[in-house]
């Protein structure tokens, strides 16, 4: 693989753990009644999702045999960030209009 290549996939890597890690700690500095009123999972589900996400980040490389685990570990971030953490923001401030 070209050197550049190696370099991107490695940024890649890192910049998917490193959201895993701040989906994580969102997760756990939010209010656990939060997540039920959002209508979302519960606390600790979601940080079981987020953490083994992250985790599966960590020791699976972008680009190496163990890709699937990585792409699944940030699916599940991304899931959190896109999905999750808007709705409760919304919840614990409310509508902003």
């Amino acid at each position: 693989m070209p050197l550049i290549a190696q370099w991107i996939t490695t940024v890649i890597h890192w910049a998917g753990t490193l959201a895993g890690l701040g989906a994580f700690f969102h997760a756990l500095l939010q209010r656990a009644d939060a997540y039920t009123a959002a209508d979302r999972k519960t606390k600790p589900i979601w940080l079981a999702i987020t953490g083994g996400g992250t985790v599966a980040m960590g020791l699976f490389g972008f680009g190496g045999a163990g890709s699937l685990f990585w792409l699944a570990g940030i699916v599940a971030v991304l899931v959190y960030l896109v999905d999750v953490r808007p709705k409760l923001i919304e919840v614990q401030r409310g509508k902003n209009w």
